[in-house]
């Protein structure tokens, strides 16, 4: 788009592609991409923002033009955020004072992280469809008890093979239930929202930019004696959104408090406290065999979770609003993309 600017800086960490748009001057404004999608995922709400703000959007590592670091899972989303930490002290940037942030799925869990360890650069905090903050897949209960002691249900071994062999293979096709582009119409946006076909083929390139193996997506994996079956490896990202490695319930004490506005649609898939994505509601629904029950392996209560978080932010003196938009799926931002951004911009004033 003819707003936006593609730039590559280097830190001390790897080598960014990011977007840039608006005058230097303007109030910086990062917004953070989820898992299988990339920074230009966010170009119309860029374009968009009215004069006076400046607009970036990273590629993380591992998706779209950014350097294919690999993705020490251990760490949790902490390579993530120290990456973006490193690019916003960039003096190639010349940002002055804090940022504000919009994290989008895995984004949001990203944001939460900047926040907690370097709230020095982060101004209000836009959380949209956010991951839970006990990461996916594992847990039970608002504080995020785990299912089993090694956190079975979670990290690369909860991805669908088939689905990873696709975005290995560059599939373009909607063959499958299990190809990119399927997978991106049915549970990124609610149906039958789909966007147009110039549009879709972009998403669906930027998708297909990603980097499948060990230390990327989906990660390796562990087998475990407990239901279903696998638990988390050390490497990749699925493994980096396991509840063993991350938890962001510190983002209640943090300090300085910023302003929080949590965004999301009402027909998420993805993000739900009945995910289709996630081991215990696919269990209970039948579609996995050997489901224990709810006592040992309910639906992990992703927006129970995060709510509990958020009263605990706001009961130790911070301020957060929930925003729920009818008929919208995982990716508010598209769907109702003038709802968003008319939200976000009078959220950062």
């Amino acid at each position: 788009m003819t707003a936006i600017t593609s730039i590559k800086i280097q830190t001390s960490r790897l080598r960014t592609h990011v977007l840039v748009s608006g005058p230097q001057d303007g109030v910086p404004v990062l917004f953070i991409h989820g898992n299988c999608s990339s920074a230009r995922f966010f170009e119309q709400t860029m374009a968009a923002l009215p004069a006076g703000f400046r607009a970036l959007a990273a590629d993380l590592r591992g998706y779209g033009d950014s350097e294919p670091a690999p993705i020490d899972a251990t760490r949790g989303l902490r390579d993530f955020s120290d990456d973006l930490a490193a690019l916003l002290r960039s003096a190639e940037l010349g940002l002055k004072g804090p940022v504000h942030v919009v994290g989008w799925s895995v984004g949001g869990g990203v944001a939460m992280q900047l926040a907690i360890d370097h709230p020095d650069l982060v101004g209000k905090i836009v959380l949209e469809a956010p991951m839970a903050p006990y990461g996916f897949g594992g847990t039970k209960g608002t504080s995020g008890e785990p299912c089993f002691a090694d956190f079975a249900g979670s990290g690369g071994g909860t991805a669908n093979p088939d689905f990873a062999r696709r975005l290995k293979e560059r599939d373009a096709s909607e063959e499958s239930a299990t190809s990119p582009r399927k997978v991106m119409n049915e549970f990124y946006f609610k149906p039958p929202f789909r966007v147009e076909k110039e549009r879709e083929e972009l998403f669906l390139a930027e998708v297909l930019k990603m980097v499948v193996d060990d230390a990327h997506y989906p990660g390796d994996t562990t087998t475990s004696s407990n239901w279903p079956g696998v638990a988390p490896g050390t490497r990749g990202v699925n493994n980096a959104l396991a509840p063993k490695y991350v938890n962001l319930s510190g983002f209640a004490k943090i300090s300085p408090k910023h302003d929080v506005l949590w965004i999301r649609g009402d027909g998420d898939q993805i993000v739900s406290d009945t995910s289709l994505f996630d081991f215990g509601f696919l269990g209970k629904l039948g579609a996995i065999p050997g489901w224990p029950g709810d006592d040992v392996y309910p639906a992990q209560p992703m927006v129970a979770q995060t709510r509990a978080v958020l009263d605990a932010y706001k009961t130790n003196g911070g301020s957060y609003r929930e925003e729920v938009l009818p008929n919208v799926g995982h990716s508010p931002h598209i769907e109702a993309h003038d709802t968003f951004v008319a939200e976000i911009v009078r959220f950062f004033g």
